[in-house]
């Protein structure tokens, strides 16, 4: 009487005994699922994005580009000069942002040999309406595709707006700020380029330099600088 049970409960251990060892051996074989992917957008970028990249260049690209009048600037009109070099457009809030700040770079450290250029990656017209309703007090230059091969000889290929370039008096490039400028990551660059122009540290090093200086700012950009 008891024989048919027990062959029913030694067949159900062994399914159940199947079913376990093939979620082992499942378990065991199958790969593990690939982990989240990360939220990617273009601006994403790290708290110290003025590492220099491999693609930027040693020194300054030569480009000409025309003025909100159409008169012609080759970048070799600021020879001698230290250079901040911003690429911006009308429609990026970022550079928009960035304007009041590179004023008052360009009234503060004229004096000490350095130039504010910005180069505007849009039409001349809008470039014309902003600038007559938000005064720049810096030379501006304005060009589409010219613009962007300008941007491109600084190694940045892609409309990564805004970036700012700094250059020492000789035309070396310091480094490369892709994203918003704040002032404490402004004025700690430029102390690096005030030392190379003054002899104070060999061009070679400057770019450490830059990275040693960022990397002692507040994790707050909008913190005052020391």
């Amino acid at each position: 009487m008891t024989s048919r049970p027990l062959a029913f409960t030694f067949a159900g251990l062994a399914l159940l005994g199947g079913l376990v060892l093939g979620a082992y051996v499942y378990e065991r074989e199958a790969p593990p699922p690939p982990p989240p992917k990360a939220a990617v957008t273009p601006m994403s970028l790290p708290r110290n994005p003025a590492v220099a990249a491999a693609a930027v260049p040693a020194e300054r690209p030569l480009f000409t580009l025309p003025d909100l009048e159409g008169k012609p600037h080759p970048v070799t009109e600021w020879d001698g000069k230290a250079l901040v070099v911003n690429f911006w457009a009308t429609w990026c809030a970022p550079c928009r942002r960035e304007i009041p700040l590179l004023n008052r770079l360009q009234k503060e450290y004229a004096a000490k040999g350095v130039e504010v250029v910005g180069i505007a990656v849009d039409f001349v017209n809008d470039v014309k309406g902003y600038v007559k309703a938000n005064p720049i007090g810096y030379p501006v230059l304005v060009g589409e595709e010219a613009g962007m091969e300008a941007a491109r000889g600084f190694g940045v290929e892609a409309l990564a707006f805004p970036f700012t370039v700094f250059t020492d008096s000789k035309g070396r490039v310091v480094t490369l700020h892709l994203g918003e400028l704040h002032e404490a990551t402004a004025r700690a660059i430029l102390g690096v380029v005030m030392k190379v122009d003054a002899g104070q540290l060999p061009a070679s090093e400057a770019r450490q330099a830059v990275e040693a200086a960022l990397a002692a700012l507040p994790a707050d950009p909008h913190a005052p600088s020391g």
